[in-house]
Parts: structure tokens; sequence; C-alpha cells
């Protein structure tokens, strides 16, 4: 199966923390791909690196067929990315703000308010259209950044934990867009801290822990016959602490 975005070798390190380890991944074309990881495991890190955002120490992105770093012109073309905190131009509308980007992406005049309009209907936010982007709630201001993610059409959605925030409704419409858009033939790679949002919505998966892929697959060869919850906290080795430490939290019988 062809390879939609390759990464090998990637190392990025935070004064002495190495929050990125050697992390070497592949995400095969057309798959719906989930990156699971526990607190400060390097998921951000490392999709910031994967999109042109933040410089690696050493390694390797590669995005259909294009390196980001010696060809970032042409990998981010390819690429729609929601970062985790995506900072939005705020104080356009949100219709304003979806015709900007598809300027800026070079989407045809005629395209950007057919486009437009789909997209916010889609995500459910027609009706705040003409609202200012500061003016949106934290899920609303998720559902925009993803509109803008997928304006120009691209081929790879890079998308960093986007039902964070997001009412179940919405987040049920977003996963019909992504499921969609993965069967026309689009790659979605998603992070999220939900093993039951990955384990219901994406075919492939990678477990990160400490900087470095624990293991990647389909979703049934990852999680090995149990629930993808419990192979997660095998893979990181999570213990469960001493209840008698917390002694103290219980209510007094008086």
């Amino acid at each position: 199966m062809p390879t939609a975005m390759r990464l090998t070798g990637l190392v990025k390190s935070f004064g002495v923390k190495r929050a990125v380890d050697g992390l070497d991944l592949q995400v095969p074309a057309g798959s719906l791909f989930g990156l699971v990881g526990p607190n400060g495991a390097g998921k951000t890190t490392t999709l910031s690196m994967a999109t042109g955002l933040l410089r690696p120490d050493a390694g390797t992105a590669e995005v259909l067929g294009h390196d980001v770093w010696t060809d970032p012109a042409a990998a981010k073309a390819t690429m729609g990315v929601l970062p985790d905190g995506v900072r939005l131009f705020d104080r356009l509308s949100g219709r304003e703000l979806l015709s900007y980007v598809g300027r800026l992406r070079r989407v045809p005049p005629a395209d950007i308010a057919s486009r437009s309009g789909d997209l916010l209907e889609a995500l459910g936010l027609a009706a705040d259209a003409d609202t200012l982007v500061a003016d949106y709630s934290a899920g609303m201001t998720k559902k925009i950044g993803l509109a803008c993610a997928l304006v120009h059409a691209p081929r790879l959605l890079v998308l960093d934990e986007p039902f964070e925030a997001v009412d179940p409704v919405s987040g049920e419409g977003i996963r019909s867009i992504l499921r969609r858009y993965t069967r026309d033939g689009g790659t979605v790679v998603l992070s999220s801290h939900v093993m039951e949002l990955v384990e219901s919505l994406c075919d492939q998966v990678a477990v990160v822990a400490q900087g470095r892929v624990l293991v990647s697959g389909p979703v049934d060869e990852v999680r090995a016959g149990s629930t993808l919850q419990q192979r997660f906290l095998e893979l990181v080795g999570f213990r469960a602490g001493d209840e008698e430490g917390l002694a103290w939290l219980r209510s007094s019988s008086g």
C-alpha cells in the first residue's frame, strides 16, 4: 500500500528533555490513522514536525513523496492541518476566515463561496457564519479550524485532538466527514486521548510513549484480542496507584 506519511528517525529536544526520540512511523495512504499516547508522549511535537510547524533536531518527514523540510511548499500544498490550540484570525467572521484561507490556498475564486457554504453547513456553523470567530465557543472554534483545513480539498488531513471540546452531535458529524473523506481516497492522521473514539473510528493506530512508537498497525492487530484501552495500558506500563495513599479523601461517616 502506498505511504501517505513517512517519518524516519525524528528527534526533538527541549532543553534537557527529549520529547521525540528517534521516532519512525509510516501512514498508509487512504487510512484513517489514530495516534495515541499518554500526556507528554510526544504526539503533538511529532505532528508539528511532520507538518512543517516545528523543525526537528534530526530525522526526516515525507508527505506524499515530498520532504517537508527540503520541499516545504510542495509538501504543505497537499496537507490540511488542524494544530492543537490553533490560533486563528479571530477578528474575521467564520465565512470571512474561510474565504481568506481559500485565497491563501489558491482555491479558484468561483469555488470559495460554494465550498465555504458547504463546510459551514456540514459542521453546523451556518447560523453563525457571519459571527466573529472571537465570539465562537471552544467547540465552534475547533470546527471552523477543521473547515479551514478542508477548504482546499487536501489529500492528507493532520488533526491534533480534533474532537476536543466538540459536543456529541457535532462529533458525529465530524466522524461522518472523515469517513467519507477517506472513502473517497484521502488520508487522515489524528491524535486523541480517547481510546474508544480511535477504536471505533480509525482503521490504523500507533501507540506512542516517551517519544517513540511502541506499536503500529491495523487496529485489530494492535489491540490483540483486547480492547484498545486495555492494550494501551499494557503497552505504556500502567500500574494502579495505592488507594491507601489517598485515605484522607474518604468522606467521614460522622
